[in-house]
């Protein structure tokens, strides 16, 4: 089994469940760096995967996303811009960011990520990719969209944090939102998602999104009902269908994950021992974070 790491999700829930008093010798914030490692450390432990790829955003508002919608993921700049206490906060996360990737490139885990394209693209490219089974580690419903029980694919859900996550697979998502698994991704397409400038199709929401989900199971399918005025959409549904579709166009590659990125191969197996001892010893010291690291390398057995 793979277990494929949404890292920004993990550094982010990390940095905010973990005390900013928590300093390195010189007193720098470590408390991400330490949330991150230690909650790795328990994913490792409990799921016992064969390798495991901590996977990046290149661009988290990659261009050729907001091209088809502008208004996609713009309103964290906007906040930065009007919350000062939120922005101090985002720099004490960013300057950690480095530290975590490069204890993880001197422990010898597989880092990827590519230029513009987001973490969730690569999770699905690898999750499509690679032999054998998948857990992905996030916090974002977005990855719902690649459970896959045949294969399988399943996400480990840190929405409740690491101790407590859910496992999703598609009997989850269906008795959740009461569609079929799979039509996750549609689901999300008509209802949208405010907090990622995603508006949905107007006058739909979740409930309406999953009604027609759970009649349908493709982009086309729905618009060619609401052309024919199908009887299971009803008039009032097949209406604000029709006035949506420019957007459901625009915005159905931007919700989709891309699954086929030419990615670099990665190691079959974990590393069978430290990649760069005399780094790591070099961080751990420079940051205090030896107990979190030690962790870590006792739960991937490279102690």
């Amino acid at each position: 089994m793979i277990l494929l790491i949404d890292s920004a999700s993990l550094w982010y829930r990390a940095f905010y469940g973990m005390p900013d008093s928590l300093r390195s010798p010189n007193g720098a914030p470590v408390n991400a760096i330490r949330g991150f490692l230690d909650s790795l450390a328990r994913l490792t432990v409990h799921y016992q995967p064969q390798q495991i790829v901590a996977c990046l955003d290149g661009d988290w508002r990659p261009s050729w996303r907001t091209e088809l919608i502008p208004e996609y993921k713009a309103a964290r700049d906007i906040q930065l811009i009007e919350d000062e206490e939120k922005a101090a906060e985002e720099v004490d996360l960013e300057s950690q960011t480095p530290v975590i990737l490069d204890l993880l490139d001197a422990i010898g885990l597989p880092i990827v990520g590519i230029d513009d394209y987001e973490a969730d693209d690569v999770i699905a490219t690898l999750a499509t990719r690679e032999p054998g089974s998948v857990v992905i580690a996030t916090g974002d419903r977005d990855l719902f969209q690649l459970v896959d029980d045949d294969k399988p694919v399943r996400v480990a859900y840190l929405a409740k944090g690491i101790t407590s996550h859910e496992i999703v697979d598609l009997s989850w998502i269906a008795a959740r939102y009461g569609i079929p698994g799979e039509r996750y991704s549609l689901m999300a397409l008509l209802r949208g998602d405010p907090s990622d400038g995603l508006p949905g199709v107007r006058g739909i929401g979740e409930k309406g999104g999953a009604k027609i989900a759970s009649l349908f199971s493709s982009v086309q399918e729905v618009i060619r009902a609401a052309e024919n005025n199908d009887e299971r959409l009803g008039a009032s549904l097949s209406k604000k269908i029709i006035d949506g579709i420019d957007y459901l166009k625009r915005a159905e590659p931007v919700v989709n994950c891309v699954r086929n990125l030419r990615l670099p191969s990665i190691p079959k197996n974990l590393p069978a021992k430290v990649a760069d001892r005399k780094r790591l010893g070099e961080l751990v010291d420079e940051y205090g974070v030896g107990t979190s690291v030690n962790r870590l390398l006792s739960a991937l057995s490279l102690e």
